[in-house]
Parts: C-alpha cells; sequence; structure tokens
C-alpha cells in the first residue's frame, strides 16, 4: 500500500470497448476522461519499484534482514551466515547451512508466494553449473545467440569468422602509421539506422555477462550506431558472424582467495577522431604474499568479472596519458566492486592493478613528475591518492603479460583465436599461454600476430636468417666429410 495515494486520468476514447463493459467504466466517465486512484503499486507506475523494495525492506527487518549501507541490491542477516542479492524479484542467496535458506524462505513466504530452486541453476537469465567437487561454477546462456540470429534471421556465415570484426593489417617498417580515413558512405534510411540499433543491443548484455570477446566490436558500432553507414551494416554482419561461429560462450570461475586483481592498459589514437581506448581485466584470484609489494608471480587467471571497454572522452596528448586515462577508469570501477566485497564479508587488500607503460607507473608512483594537462592533472593525482590511501597497488610487467591488452584494439583472427580460451572455457582447446605471445601485440597500432616488424626484430632479417642458414649448411657438410 502507498503512503500517500496517487490519480491519474485517461480518456475513454482510448481504452477498448471490451475493458469498457467488463469493468462497466460509462457511469464514471466525466467530460470523456476516467479518473483514477491509485492506492498499491502497479505495472507503469514509476515509483512502483521503489513502493515494492521500501514494504519488501520493512518486512524483512522483522526477521532481522536488512540492505548493506553501499551496495544496492545486497542484504545480510543481523547474525546468520546468509548473504543474498536481489534483482527485480529473483533472489540469489549464498549461505552455510540448509536452516538459515530455509528460514529466509519462510520469512518471504509470509509476504508472496515464493518458489524456490536449490540447485541455484538459474539468476538472472544466466545459466549457472556448479561443480561442487572441482570448486567451479560455469556461466552461459544457452540458445540466446541462436534465438538472435533467428530474430534477425542471419543466415550462417559460408566459412568460420573467428575475428568479431574487420581488421586492416599494418604497415610494417612504415615511418609514419596513418589514421583510417574517415567514413564518408552514405548514411542509411532511418529504418535500416534502426535495425542497427537493434541488433547491436541484442547481444551487449550476452557480451557484458558472459562472452567478453564481442565487447571491442559492439563498442566500435555502438560509437557510430546514430550515424550508421554501409560500414556500420558490414559491421553487424561481421558481429553475426563471428556469433554464429562461436555461439553458447561459457564463463568458468575457479575457487580462490576473492581478491581482486586489476590488468589495465590503453591503445593510443586507436579510435576514430584521435580518441584512445581503454582496456581492463578485473578478476578474483589470491591474496599476494606480501600485499605492500608488486606480485612476484602472476596471479592465477579467473573469469572475469567485468571487462573494461571503453573509449576514452578527451583526445589524449602522449600514450603515458591514455594509460593514466585507463588506470583511473578501472581505478573507478574497482572502487565499486571493493565495497561489494567487503560488505559481502571478503577484506580486501590494496587492489593490484598491473600496468605495462612505465611512465603511467612512475606518475603513479612519485619516481616521475612530467607536465600534464589539466585533465591528466586530475586523473594522476585521483590513482595517486588512491594509492596513498592504500587502495589500489599499481606495478609493472611487460605488455605481453597484459589480459587487459585485448579489450582495446582490434586484434586478427589469429589472435582471437589465441586468446579465446584465455577469457573463456573453451572445449577441447589448445591452451595457448598468454606470456608466449610476441611483444608485438603492445602498443597502439592493430599487429599481426605472428609478424613484428623487421626493422625492429633482428631475428626475422632475412640477410641474418640466410647467413645462419649457410653456417648450419656447411657445418652439416664438414661433419659428413
Amino acid at each position: 500500500p502507498m503512503a500517500r495515494y496517487e490519480y491519474m486520468r485517461l480518456p475513454i476514447r482510448i481504452l477498448p470497448r471490451e475493458i469498457v463493459e467488463q469493468y462497466q467504466l460509462l457511469p464514471l466517465v466525466h467530460d470523456g476522461w476516467v479518473y483514477v486512484e491509485i492506492r498499491k503499486g502497479m505495472y507503469g507506475l514509476p515509483q512502483a519499484g521503489i513502493i515494492a523494495n521500501q514494504r519488501l525492506e520493512k518486512h524483512l527487518a522483522k526477521y532481522g534482514y536488512n540492505p548493506t549501507y553501499l551496495t544496492p541490491g545486497l542484504w545480510r542477516h543481523e547474525s546468520r551466515p546468509i548473504t543474498f542479492s536481489l534483482a527485480v524479484d529473483d533472489f540469489g542467496v549464498k549461505y552455510v547451512g540448509d536452516q538459515h535458506a530455509r528460514l529466509l524462505i519462510k520469512a518471504l513466504e509470509d509476504l508472496y508466494t515464493v518458489s524456490s530452486d536449490w540447485t541455484g541453476s538459474l539468476y538472472c537469465c544466466l545459466t549457472l553449473d556448479w561443480d561442487y567437487t572441482n570448486r567451479t561454477v560455469d556461466l552461459s546462456m544457452p540458445n540466446y545467440v541462436a534465438m538472435a540470429l533467428h530474430k534477425f534471421q542471419h543466415p550462417p556465415p559460408s566459412c568460420r569468422q573467428h575475428s568479431p570484426h574487420q581488421w586492416t593489417r599494418p604497415v610494417y617498417g612504415a615511418r609514419v602509421q596513418y589514421a583510417p580515413e574517415p567514413d564518408d558512405k552514405a548514411l542509411l534510411p532511418a529504418a535500416d539506422i534502426k535495425h542497427v540499433q537493434q541488433v547491436a543491443g541484442t547481444p551487449l548484455y550476452y557480451a557484458r555477462a558472459v562472452d567478453s570477446t564481442m565487447l571491442v566490436a559492439l563498442n566500435a558500432i555502438s560509437a557510430s550506431q546514430s550515424k550508421a553507414t554501409e560500414n556500420t551494416a558490414a559491421a553487424i554482419v561481421h558481429l553475426l558472424d563471428y556469433a554464429a561461429t562461436h555461439p553458447d560462450a561459457i564463463l568458468r570461475y575457479q575457487r580462490s582467495g576473492m581478491v581482486l586483481h586489476i590488468h589495465s592498459d590503453a591503445s593510443y589514437l586507436s579510435a576514430p577522431e584521435a580518441r584512445s581506448r581503454a582496456g581492463g581485466h578485473h578478476f578474483h584470484s589470491s591474496c599476494p604474499a606480501d600485499p605492500t609489494k608488486a606480485p612476484s608471480q602472476q596471479p592465477t587467471n579467473n573469469g572475469s568479472i567485468h571487462a573494461e571497454c571503453s573509449v576514452l572522452r578527451n583526445v589524449m596528448a602522449s600514450a603515458a596519458e591514455a594509460e593514466i586515462g585507463a588506470l583511473y577508469i578501472n581505478s573507478q570501477t574497482a572502487e565499486v566492486f571493493r565495497t561489494t566485497l567487503i560488505e559481502m564479508g571478503h577484506p580486501q587488500p590494496p587492489t593490484p592493478i598491473q600496468t605495462d607503460n612505465s611512465t603511467a607507473y612512475g606518475i603513479v608512483n612519485l619516481s616521475i613528475r612530467q607536465r600534464r594537462s589539466r585533465a591528466m592533472d586530475m586523473r594522476f593525482y585521483w590513482v595517486r591518492d588512491r594509492v596513498r590511501q592504500n587502495h589500489f597497488l599499481v606495478y609493472w610487467k611487460p605488455g605481453c603479460e597484459n589480459l587487459g591488452d585485448y579489450f582495446t584494439k582490434h586484434h586478427p583472427p589469429a589472435h582471437h583465436q589465441t586468446m579465446r580460451s584465455t577469457y573463456l572455457q573453451v572445449a577441447q582447446a589448445a591452451i595457448h599461454s598468454h606470456t608466449h605471445i610476441p611483444c608485438s601485440m603492445r602498443g597502439c597500432v592493430d599487429s599481426s600476430l605472428p609478424h613484428t616488424t623487421q626493422a625492429h626484430n633482428p631475428a626475422h632479417n632475412p640477410m641474418r636468417i640466410l647467413s645462419r642458414l649457410t653456417h648450419l649448411l656447411k657445418h652439416s657438410l664438414s661433419s659428413l666429410t
């Protein structure tokens, strides 16, 4: 019931005749309007959600359940080992002991009609497959891609597509790497633009919740969907071909110490209009042996709880400024995760944040001073303050070990095939260690996976290779004689 009644009027002309006759509304019509007094929450009422939430909060408080102070939708009991999250009318419950879960169900049944699933196999449209023996849980959305492809009548691709977006091979050895030409194609008709927006929005939840490999492509499409051209439509087809090739992705979480770890990265001038991209891989792993020092070994990778993929709003003046912008974005997001983890009962040491830019690392840790723009000044002071407050521990590792790099640029298909098993559970996949990926994948140019520039990689110099082969041939001939 509402503390204060609301009132609404409806023109009688918009109501179907069957409704008017069934509810006998004609005697209630005044000057062509029907006046309604609203005493309880109802669908379509803007404040219906807050009314239902206040009622639930008041009811559960009698049983000792209260929402946490800073995390919306997270509830805890005053003394019992039970925590649950609430999304609309779905409860995801973590408990120790069946009796505590049954008490929560009984409290809810006093006010609502409740159905329960003790397997915990479905929550917010996500299918959860729990393996208590191996201490893992797999997240998936079975048939979501198939239904989306059927909805948009997208035919199966003629050949398998392993990249979610198009890729332009860079010109190796060139003194200047030119930016892509602006999209000067004619705009699509309004109906086609709306179709592009519908297709781009459909896989967004799926990409955020399960298959993060789609995020870079969706990010690029979303940036141009309001002024979609033939190139945008081609990007949509490319993404749907990728989804058809790799449907039903599975995201696996393993048992961990519930300590937040972050890999932060940026690509300089890799987005249209001289913008830069920020990427990040947020995951749970074990607590470092010494929380005050950088991890001596890479923490065990885990399923991503958040994949940062965004375009920095301002034009960055240098690669270091772009890296600091990425640190700023990832740190702001991490503050929310840290708060939630603490309120769930998982204390957090300073969150380790890995970066592959030594300048950004030096600025944040007070080992480098540099002239900077006002925007850069605000960003690195914010991150620096959080480092001083022991919220974060920023450390440097080579770019080939940074898992945030994947979300910063358009990679070639071979790189996507190699990295897919790093972020998702791939059946019968040849697992490739990320540390063996060549350092050519670093930086701001969309480089090809198996090759680096000859001028920068002496091992790939043809004259040096020929000389080495000649030497080996002479050695073999001398051994025969």
